[in-house]
């Protein structure tokens, strides 16, 4: 009988997903579960190090692999599995009939069936979700033994959406179980450096956060002993950094044609803090409008790489895309105009106004990735709330005004967030009055919201107490941002 697995506690900020991986193993009926998100989030990681790597049958995808390719593949995981005598299957109904008999071959008790990146596996003509369907419908659900566990796993988000989430074919509803792997935070980010004995504090985490978002696999190249800025020039700007390459590999792999992607990429990464319309991307990359374009919208924001949003209750429909994952900003911002010309880029321009207008982006960007913290900061957490973005285009009678962080409360009130980086306390000045003031009216004016305005401003070290603190209601710091 197959050992149940040992719980491993040393995954940093996994708790809830491991308890729900493990809870497979205890249903009655067999279970069938995905396991989604950005690439380099700790999927693979999770889901071994979860069930101590005992499974019945594993197999990972082939990155742009033919048909062929990926069926040879399968034949060797099968055959790494135990199985003897194994031809290479023709068709993927093949491939699922000798998982088949591997299985019917196994000792009594749960059979934990792993198979990784399987978006890679749907080549064309292929028919991949047709043999699984018929796998799991006709074979893995009709077992009286019930003892089936099957995960899959992939990095395309768009593609798990389309062809499991939301299929409206044979495996419409069969998930049993759906996991979104969603990057550390803050918080868990700070644990991940506690644990590998990095010695940094929250201003170092904080940088950090805003140069490789909260995915582990970045992370885990730090190296204790040194700096924020030699660490990263190490993992960036060196001619043997681990990370060199890692833009161009990373769309390439989730994205059969990734120059449209990246056309559209490279139109949002100039840290506009507006956004951009559809209409205006299609200007700018001069790319066709139609459902093609609309598709390469959508799966970049189902892999988590921009975000959509309207002007919240007001006459202004149409949506503003804005880059929001965090190393991809500071590629374009930052790497990319480097070209890799000085190995101490980062440490080199430290204090420059690049630098700072990098900072400035990426802190708001951090922001927005951590609204439930914010919210507990506000003691608002248990409130219900409408978390949105508002915007105005400016006119001949008043400046445009954009708000990235609005949050109408349901007691009434509406936050209007201001996020703010600074190396030392934050300071009001004349000209930033008359901004906030802008911005405040507009909402006002031209906004159907009816609710109390409250002026919060999150900042990484607070806000001068001068004589225009008062405008302001509350205030969010950086060490609220690391709350769990």
């Amino acid at each position: 009988m197959q050992r149940k697995p040992i719980f491993i506690i040393m995954i940093v900020g996994r708790e809830k997903e491991q308890r729900e991986l493990l809870g497979l193993l205890d249903k009655e009926e067999s279970q069938f579960c995905a396991v989604y998100g950005r690439r380099r989030v700790g999927k693979t990681y999770l889901i071994r190090e979860t069930f101590n790597y005992q499974f019945c049958f594993q197999h990972t995808g082939i990155a742009k692999g033919t048909l062929r390719q990926q069926l040879t593949a399968f034949r060797n995981s099968l055959v790494a599995a135990g199985m003897t005598k194994c031809a290479i299957p023709k068709t993927w109904i093949d491939a699922f009939e000798l998982l088949k008999q591997l299985i019917n071959n196994t000792p009594a008790g749960k059979k934990i069936l792993f198979i990784d990146e399987l978006p890679w596996m749907d080549t064309p003509k292929g028919n991949l979700i047709g043999a699984l369907e018929n796998f799991w419908n006709g074979w893995a659900t009709a077992r009286r033994e019930k003892d089936i566990v099957l995960i899959v796993c992939g990095s395309a988000t768009s593609w798990i959406s389309k062809k499991l989430l939301k299929d409206k074919g044979g495996l419409r509803g069969r998930l049993t179980n759906r996991i979104k792997l969603i990057p550390f935070t803050l918080r868990e980010c700070e644990l991940f450096a506690k644990s590998a004995n990095l010695a940094f504090g929250r201003k170092d985490v904080l940088e950090l956060y805003m140069i490789l978002g909260g995915i582990p696999y970045y992370w885990s190249f730090l190296k204790k002993g040194l700096s924020v800025a030699q660490n990263v020039d190490q993992l960036f700007f060196t001619e043997t950094a681990q990370l060199r390459d890692e833009f161009d590999a990373l769309y390439a792999i989730l994205f059969k044609r990734p120059e449209n992607y990246l056309k559209v990429i490279g139109c949002l990464s100039d840290g506009r803090k507006t956004g951009m319309t559809r209409e205006d991307i299609l200007r700018e990359s001069k790319l066709s409008d139609g459902g093609t374009f609309s598709t390469i919208l959508e799966e970049l924001e189902e892999c988590g790489f921009i975000r959509r949003f309207a002007s919240a209750d007001t006459a202004e429909t149409n949506s503003l895309y804005q880059l929001i994952d965090n190393y991809t900003l500071f590629y374009y911002l930052c790497i990319k105009k480097n070209a890799f010309s000085d190995e101490h880029y980062w440490a080199n321009t430290f204090t420059s106004t690049s630098h700072n207008a990098w900072k400035g982006h990426a802190f708001e960007r951090v922001c927005l990735q951590h609204v439930p913290q914010i919210k507990a900061a506000l003691g608002i957490a248990g409130v219900q709330t409408n978390v949105c973005s508002w915007f105005s285009r400016g006119t001949e009678e008043r400046r445009g005004a954009q708000i990235d962080l609005v949050m109408q409360r349901a007691d009434g009130f509406t936050d209007l967030c201001e996020m703010k980086h600074s190396a030392n306390v934050f300071t009001i000045d004349k000209d930033y009055v008359v901004n906030l003031q802008n911005k405040i009216e507009a909402y006002q004016e031209l906004s159907k919201d009816k609710r109390t305005l409250h002026l919060v401003m999150v900042t990484t070290n607070g806000v001068a107490h001068n004589n225009y603190y008062n405008m302001i209601q509350n205030e969010v710091t950086m060490d609220d941002l690391f709350t769990i």
